[in-house]
């Protein structure tokens, strides 16, 4: 069994425990929802909360994220409707914990990259989108910062931006590609 079909395996358990035996922590493994789940199109709520538990959502979502694998997640795609990104980035230096992002500001210079989502593995499709943005967020600790984003990094904010307003990213293609794109998502869903 491939890496990739292993972490597919444990999301297909539901949620579960898993325990570290070497640092004796308990980690919660999130099952990641398939699209068409109705999270996925959900508009997320704001968080209000910074405490433990936001920083545990965090932590799962990262592994959940690793497992699939994937560079980017959002709560909701773990069917919980909250604004909370998690990206692994090296254009970042690895992983950064976003909440509540939004964006301030975008250029009207673009790119074009290939796109897809850890609630749908295996399928991809180009999409184009501003090359730069401005955002705003709060970290995990709830303290409010500005960040300017370029390159893959602008590209998997807005992805994840989009996610958390209830876009899934299949909205931003032609009616021609969505629909090529769900009948083979079909096909290997069976």
């Amino acid at each position: 069994m491939t890496d990739r079909k292993a972490g597919q395996a444990r999301h297909s358990q539901g949620s579960q425990t898993a325990r570290n035996a070497r640092f004796q922590t308990t980690v919660t493994v999130l099952t990641i929802r398939r699209y068409p789940d109705p999270a996925l199109n959900s508009r997320c709520a704001d968080v209000t909360v910074f405490d433990a538990g936001l920083k545990a959502l965090a932590d799962d979502l990262h592994v959940a994220m690793t497992a699939a694998p994937g560079v980017g997640i959002t709560a909701a795609h773990c069917g919980i409707l909250q604004r909370v990104v998690v990206l692994d980035l090296p254009e970042l230096g690895g992983r950064r914990d976003y909440v509540n992002p939004e964006l301030v500001s975008v250029s009207d210079e673009t790119m074009e990259h290939t796109e897809g989502s850890v609630s749908m593995p295996g399928m991809t499709d180009t999409l184009v989108r501003p090359r730069q943005v401005d955002i705003r967020y709060r970290t995990i600790d709830g303290v409010e910062m500005r960040e300017t984003l370029e390159g893959f990094s602008a590209i998997c904010m807005q992805h994840e931006i989009d996610q958390l307003d209830g876009i899934f990213w299949i909205q931003r293609l032609s009616r021609l590609k969505r629909e090529r794109m769900l009948k083979k998502w079909g096909k290997q869903a069976r």
